[in-house]
């Protein structure tokens, strides 16, 4: 088996977690300067359920958007890995809700969800399981003999 073919090590997807996590609070912080002024010049409350709600669904579209449309988040790319349905075709809208729900479910159980690549063969979390959808090494493009891809 080629280092392409096998499935990408827990520490790499990590990382690519990490790199996304750093853009995700970014596009949270805007999101909520976004929606200060609806709020009659009061701050959010800790337990608004209609904020977190809204960050979650600003978060959902930033993962959700990437993981269909390219399969890489800014994470994934730099570490050259992709979000792929198990034939090898990007995921659907369904499929990165799935994931994106059971990934929230993975940590919030103490991360169990997560660390389970070291127990399952093809090293995939609950989220890949559930989803049918899997992190790959992002195959390089074939280029022409004038370099262009």
């Amino acid at each position: 088996m080629t280092h392409q073919q096998k499935p990408p090590h827990f520490f790499r997807r990590l990382a690519a977690i990490s790199y996304d996590l750093l853009l995700l609070i970014a596009i949270l912080f805007i999101a909520t300067s976004v929606a200060l002024p609806l709020q009659d010049g009061e701050a959010f409350t800790p337990n608004s359920f209609s904020y977190s709600l809204y960050l979650l669904g600003v978060s959902f579209l930033f993962y959700a958007w990437f993981w269909t449309k390219s399969g890489q988040t800014l994470g994934l790319l730099a570490w050259k890995l992709q979000v792929c349905h198990t034939d090898g075709s990007l995921i659907s809208w369904k499929q990165a809700l799935i994931r994106f729900i059971v990934a929230i479910v993975s940590w919030a159980a103490l991360g169990l969800g997560v660390f389970w690549v070291f127990f399952n063969k093809d090293r995939l979390t609950w989220y890949d399981i559930c989803s049918n959808s899997r992190v790959v090494w992002k195959q390089s493009q074939p280029t022409n003999p004038s370099g262009e891809s």
